[in-house]
This record gives structure tokens, C-alpha cells and sequence, in this order.
């Protein structure tokens, strides 16, 4: 099956570089962005773009049929620190807009759905080391909560109506490309920015806290690499454990320091270190090393070098064109 591919949230950290990336697979013409704004204008003008409400069932079935499409890639969501915010917006965007798509799925409007879980699944009474792939999941945050119904949702249409929908339970994701969106984890990207432009960093949690993390390049991976897989050999069809590397934001301010010696870090705690402290700090990702031959490629250091490496070049140019 040759995919007519539509990706909803593609404006998104994630869903941006999916989109890059799925193009350049793909061609331009086969890999329609939806978003419900025109909020990031890179992806707008890069090839064919919808505006789409997710949580609008007609507006998505519209731009479906008017593309053809046999497979979406469903990126929008709210994620865990904005989710604390606006608990039922969180709600209402995360649940309504995957309902839509198994629905069209359900229905046979398309073929093949991606939709990305989290860590957040897991909670206080999870084990935290090596998280299992089966285990305990009592979610401490609306964002989890979501992707906890989500998975069991994603299984039970997969059961019942024989949806092809697979999914990954992201970790931290680091990219230079796209700013923060409001995860917990986001303090892994806010560093490298501020060890450029203001050589120190406030961070919001405690420097032993340490959180599943992943560069972007190896998220994108995996999420190609888990739907180009043959259909028998995805064997979960809740969502995939998904590990790279572990970190503290000290490990991770001593990275920085290797390249950027004054660096300096200091500590403030806020309501996310309650969010941090609920999550696993490392995870078995077996299945999915088995099942589809998953494999990371980026440690800590190779992370740290590429961030700020590229993040130079950003602000060298932001610099040249403000001058």
C-alpha cells in the first residue's frame, strides 16, 4: 500500500519534524499537514496544508476523503504541565480527537493509524527502574490519564473492528528544531537555549531527578520504523515501551560544561517535580527490540554536542538578521 499520509498536529515539536521527515519518504504531495492553526509557518508553506480541528469528526473525515488518505498520524495533544492547567481541555482534545480516528478507522475511511502515548501512563506505584512493558499504571496527571484510557481504547478497536493502529509510549523527546510545548520534560530542552544566550539555567526540578529521555532523531526513527514494520509483526496494539537513554538535569549540566565551561546551574523546584517524581526513571523496551528490531542511536554526549552545535548556528543567525 503506497501511504496518502495526513498528520494531524503537525505544527506540533513532534509532529513538525514528522512531517519533514514522512515528505522526504514519501514525497511532498502524499504527506498532507493538518493543524488548527497556521502556527508554525516552516511546516505551512512546505508542502500541502489543512487547517483541521481534531476534535471536529467532519472536518477530519472531509480533509480525508479530500486527499484520499489511508493513514494518519494523530500528533495533537495537550501535554502533562499545560494538561495540570486546563485539566478538561486536556480531556476533551486528547480523547475526542482519537475517538474521531479509530471511528474513521473503524469504518474503513483509512487504513493505518499512529498515535503516540507516553511515560505519563505510568504512576507513584509503578517500578521505576526498567519499567516493564506490562506492569502497574495508576497516572498521577490528567495527560496520563489520557493516554492510559487512550492505549486500552487503541487495543480494544484493534480487537473488536481489526484497526491497524500502532503506538509508541514516547519518553522525553530533545530537539533543537521546535521550542518546548509544555511537557515536563521540556527542561531538557530549555538548557541547551539558555547555556547559549545566557550561559545559566533555573531548572525546575531537583538535579537527582532522572527521566527516560530520547533525541528527536531517534523518536522520528521509531515512529517510521514501527509503521513500516509488517502488520504481524507488531504484536501490542496498546502502545510500545520506548527507551534510549536515562539522565539527571546534573548529568546533563555536566555535558554542557564539556563544551561550555562557565556554565551554570541552579535549582528551583516547581508543581512538575511532582510530575517527574510519578514517572519511571528508566524503562525495558525488550518488545520492541524484538518485535520490530528497534534500536537507538544518540547517547547523552552525541545529544549535547548536535544540540548545541546546531542551536549556534540558530542564534548566529538570528543575531545577523537582527543586526
Amino acid at each position: 500500500m503506497n501511504p496518502k499520509i495526513l498528520i494531524i498536529g503537525a505544527c506540533g515539536q513532534i509532529g513538525s519534524e514528522l512531517t519533514y521527515k514522512l515528505r522526504a519518504l514519501y514525497g511532498d504531495k502524499n504527506v498532507i499537514a493538518s493543524d488548527i492553526s497556521y502556527s508554525n509557518l516552516d511546516i505551512v508553506n512546505s508542502g500541502i496544508f489543512e487547517i483541521v480541528d481534531a476534535q471536529d469528526y467532519a472536518a477530519v473525515k472531509v480533509c480525508v476523503e479530500k486527499h484520499h488518505i489511508n493513514t494518519v498520524y494523530l500528533m495533537a495533544a495537550i501535554l502533562s504541565a499545560t494538561g495540570e492547567k486546563y485539566p478538561m481541555k486536556a480531556w476533551d482534545l486528547n480523547m475526542n480527537s482519537l475517538f474521531h480516528v479509530l471511528n474513521l478507522a473503524k469504518a474503513k475511511f483509512i487504513k493505518k493509524v499512529f498515535w503516540p502515548s507516553s511515560i505519563a501512563v505510568y504512576g507513584p506505584t509503578t517500578p521505576k527502574e526498567n519499567t516493564p512493558q506490562f506492569t502497574v499504571m495508576e497516572p498521577s496527571t490528567v495527560y496520563g490519564i489520557t493516554k492510559q484510557v487512550g492505549e486500552r481504547w487503541c487495543q480494544y478497536y484493534h480487537e473488536k473492528y481489526a484497526v491497524d493502529v500502532r503506538s509508541l509510549r514516547y519518553p522525553g523527546i530533545i530537539s533543537w528544531k521546535t521550542m518546548p510545548g509544555g511537557g515536563t520534560t521540556d527542561y531538557a530542552v530549555e538548557i541547551y537555549h539558555k547555556a547559549i544566550t545566557d550561559k545559566k539555567y533555573e531548572c525546575f526540578l531537583k538535579e537527582d531527578t532522572k527521566l527516560p529521555m530520547m533525541f528527536m532523531d531517534d523518536a522520528i526513527k521509531a515512529t517510521v520504523d514501527i509503521m513500516q514494520a509488517e502488520e504481524k509483526d507488531i504484536k501490542i496494539r496498546s502502545s510500545y515501551n520506548l527507551a534510549a537513554i536515562s539522565f539527571t538535569p546534573k548529568e546533563i549540566a555536566e555535558s554542557i560544561k564539556k563544551h561550555i565551561p562557565g556554565f551554570n546551574m541552579t535549582y528551583k523546584p516547581d508543581y512538575r517535580q511532582n510530575i517527574a517524581d510519578s514517572w519511571p526513571k528508566s524503562i525495558d523496551d525488550a518488545f520492541a527490540r524484538k518485535d520490530w528490531n528497534w534500536n537507538h542511536e544518540f547517547s547523552l554526549q552525541d545529544i549535547t554536542k548536535e544540540m548545541l552545535s546546531q542551536l549556534r548556528i540558530k542564534y548566529n543567525g538570528l543575531l545577523k538578521e537582527s543586526n
